[in-house]
C-alpha cells in the first residue's frame, strides 16, 4: 500500500469514528508539521500548543477533505492557515503590550535537532527568518519540506506563478543581504544542497 493510499484509508477509518486511525495518522505525520511550525514559529511552547490545534482543526475539517487530492499538502495548508492564524493574535498582542509596557522582548532561536540538520548554517537561518513572511513560507515548504511548486500552490492556495516569484524574490533577497552581509558563511545556493 502506498503512502498516499494508507493515508486515504486512514482518513476512511477517522470518518467511520475509529480514533486510534487518527492517532496513527498524528503519528506518521506530527514530525513534518511540527518542523514546519518550529521553523515558522520560534518559541517551542507556541509551537508546540500550534501544532495541537492545527490537529484539532484537521480533525473538524476532515469531513471537507477531498480524498482525490494528495493528503499531506493538504494537512500543510491547514497548517499555514493556523500558523497565519497565530501570527496574527500575535502581532495584535505584540501592539497591546509594546502600548502597555513600551518594551521589546527578545526573540527565541532555538531550533529543534532534526531541523539544525537540515539546515545547518545558522547565519543563513537567520537571513531567512528576516525575509517577509510570506517568502519564509514559500522558502520553508520548497528546500525545508521539498514540496513541488505545484503543490506549494494548492497548500497555499495561490496561483503557481505567485510561488514562483516568491521563492525567487526570497532567494534573491537572500542573495543580496549576503553580499551585503559578507561575514555570513555559507551560500544561498547551500539551500539547494539540503533538498
Amino acid at each position: 500500500m502506498s503512502e498516499a493510499e494508507k493515508y486515504i484509508k486512514l482518513v476512511e477509518l477517522i470518518r467511520a469514528g475509529d480514533y486510534e486511525a487518527y492517532g496513527e495518522l498524528y503519528e506518521l505525520t506530527v514530525m513534518d508539521v511540527y518542523r514546519t511550525v518550529r521553523f515558522l514559529i520560534r518559541d517551542s511552547s507556541d509551537a508546540e500548543d500550534l501544532v495541537q490545534e492545527i490537529y484539532i482543526q484537521a480533525y473538524r475539517s476532515l469531513e471537507r477533505y477531498d480524498s482525490e487530492r494528495a493528503f499531506r499538502p493538504w494537512l500543510m495548508g491547514v497548517t499555514m492557515r493556523q500558523v497565519r492564524s497565530y501570527r496574527r493574535r500575535r502581532l495584535t498582542q505584540f501592539r497591546f503590550s509594546k502600548r502597555m509596557e513600551k518594551s521589546d522582548t527578545g526573540l527565541e532561536y532555538d531550533f529543534s535537532g532534526d531541523l539544525i540538520n537540515k539546515l545547518a548554517n545558522r547565519p543563513l537561518l537567520e537571513q531567512v527568518h528576516r525575509l517577509p513572511y510570506k517568502l519564509q513560507q514559500a522558502i520553508t515548504l520548497h528546500y525545508l519540506n521539498e514540496y513541488t511548486q505545484e503543490e506549494i500552490s494548492c497548500i497555499l492556495d495561490i496561483p503557481l506563478g505567485t510561488v514562483k516569484s516568491r521563492i525567487h524574490a526570497a532567494l534573491t533577497k537572500l542573495r543580496q543581504n549576503q553580499k551585503l552581509n559578507l561575514g555570513i558563511r555559507g551560500k544561498v545556493e547551500d539551500l539547494h544542497e539540503y533538498r
